[in-house]
């Protein structure tokens, strides 16, 4: 594999960093309210229809207007997406590597332009939003490089009379759907991973974040990305999100997002319809309900710290996030206690402020399904933390933790999707890991343990995709930690690792007689 290195994190201890970034956000104010149009066949194109993103933490606040695909319009997207991958599939993967690479550059350039967006876009704080774009580079440039370790195929065993090669070849058209929660991460990583494997893509961004993904789409022009090749279409999931999927010239979908949505495009892209001559391929990552583990041998700081960032970051707005501790009965009040006053401390706020750990939920309709889950966690366990929360201006919920809960309570099983824990004790270790691996999900997990033995068992028994031992359950690193879940937590495609660009290609055996 090529030799790699991650995008640093800026300090923002550092005045100069802190004034740059205020700069930006400067910039990005300045541009609030814009019109965005759809992308087609490099084509702008206005709908009179919009989609308005707001800002979370300021409800009155318009952060642009977008325009808003029908069904004929996506039918032109996916038209110029097939007709441009009969050219961008015989470009060389070098020439596709390197616009990719340079894509990154770029935005490493502009690094906080992208990061003070998506503060007023989706509500994240300053490190979270930085740690965002730092991901999107790293994906820019771990796929455009391993792209480059495939080019040439796999070397297969020749003969007397045969020379044979193996190659690696593009699908043709991606429906790449991805979520709000990293509106760059992992909107511009599934993007690249597809067009930089030789494919073309008609994507869908999220209507909570779709202005990130419009700055992406101009950037990748900038860096020379030829017309057609992707395509920008926002648009309700009700009106072109099934229409997309079911096309007769899909061949493949790229999803992230909720289990609900994921599990009704698998189903949809098992049907073949009039005129496809393929199986639609379904990557898809689902969400998670996801467990650390804190047995008796364990540093209890670090035990409590690792459960209230996993918990708490970005507002617990993460598929990775940590929604449930489950704790041996021996150090379980000691652990909680801890949370509690580690969780008292955190700032709830304006992220524009960095002084404020935690910033909005992303919208009215999360805000009310998480507070909702609150109400029903006060009557299955106890609030030992949190539970208020304030809509008046943004979206505002208190970090919030829920002790004394049963394996199968609702709020145990259910993925919240909000800056709520949930506390459970267990008896042993064992019984620990069955806890842990009662749900339909298994994309993350962690153990806090000094105790060899219960970390070697649980590298054999908890069941998730991304399994860590003595930190905390979210934060995968690209080309470290590939990332992807078990059961419902979707396809397992382990984003940021070796494999990933292969479920974008198809294999080809060509041998030629001598």
């Amino acid at each position: 594999m090529s030799e790699y290195t991650h995008e640093s994190l800026t300090d923002f201890s550092i005045e100069a960093n802190k004034r740059a970034f205020e700069s930006a956000l400067q910039k990005a104010r300045a541009e609030l309210g814009k019109d965005y149009p759809l992308i087609i066949g490099g084509k702008r194109v206005m709908a009179a229809d919009k989609i308005t993103s707001i800002n979370p933490a300021n409800k009155m606040e318009t952060v642009g207007l977008v325009s808003k695909a029908d069904q004929e319009l996506a039918e032109q997207a996916i038209r110029e997406a097939d007709l441009a991958f009969q050219s961008w599939r015989k470009v060389k993967p070098e020439v596709r590597a390197d616009l990719f690479l340079r894509t990154a550059a770029i935005v490493r350039r502009r690094k906080h332009e992208f990061s003070a967006l998506m503060v007023l876009e989706a509500g994240k704080p300053w490190k979270e939003a930085d740690a965002d774009t730092a991901e999107a580079i790293d994906f820019m440039e771990y796929y455009a490089r391993q792209m480059l370790d495939l080019k040439d195929g796999v070397p297969m065993h020749g003969t007397l009379w045969e020379i044979n090669r193996y190659q690696y070849i593009p699908l043709g058209v991606g429906i790449v759907i991805p979520p709000w929660n990293f509106p760059f991460a992992i909107m511009a990583g599934t993007t690249v991973a597809a067009l930089v494997s030789g494919n073309t893509v008609v994507l869908k961004p999220a209507s909570n974040t779709p202005i990130i993904a419009a700055k992406f789409v101009q950037t990748l022009e900038e860096a020379g990305l030829p017309k057609g090749v992707l395509n920008y279409l926002p648009g309700s999931g009700s009106v072109i999100g099934d229409f997309l999927v079911d096309h007769p010239r899909t061949r493949f979908v790229s999803f992230t997002g909720s289990r609900d949505v994921g599990t009704r495009i698998y189903e949809r892209a098992a049907k073949v319809h009039d005129g496809q001559i393929w199986l639609k391929r379904v990557i898809a990552e689902m969400g998670g309900k996801d467990t650390i583990v804190v047995d008796k041998d364990a540093d209890i700081e670090l035990a409590a710290q690792s459960i209230v960032h996993s918990a708490f970051g970005f507002s617990g707005q993460k598929c990775s996030a940590c929604s449930r501790a489950v704790v041996l009965e021996d150090v379980y009040d000691e652990v909680l206690n801890r949370v509690i006053q580690l969780t008292h401390e955190l700032t709830v706020g304006d992220p524009v402020n960095p002084a404020n750990d935690m910033g909005p939920v992303i919208d009215g309709q999360a805000f009310a399904k998480i507070t909702g889950y609150i109400e029903i966690g006060k009557e299955e366990g106890k609030l030992v933390a949190g539970g208020s929360s304030d809509h008046s201006k943004g979206y505002f919920i208190r970090p919030t933790v829920i002790a004394d809960l049963k394996p199968d309570a609702r709020l145990m099983q259910e993925e919240v999707f909000g800056p709520v824990v949930s506390f459970a004790g267990a008896k042993t270790f064992e019984e620990a890991l069955e806890i842990a691996n009662n749900t339909q999900y298994g994309l993350t997990g962690a153990v806090i343990s000094n105790n060899r033995e219960h970390l070697e068992a649980a590298r054999e028994d908890f069941h998730v995709g991304n399994l860590y031992f003595n930190r905390g359950c979210t934060a995968a690193i690209v080309g470290s930690q590939p990332f992807g879940g078990f059961n419902m937590s979707g396809t397992d495609s382990k984003a940021g690792g070796p494999d990933y660009l292969l479920l974008h290609m198809q294999a080809k055996s060509v041998s030629e007689a001598i």
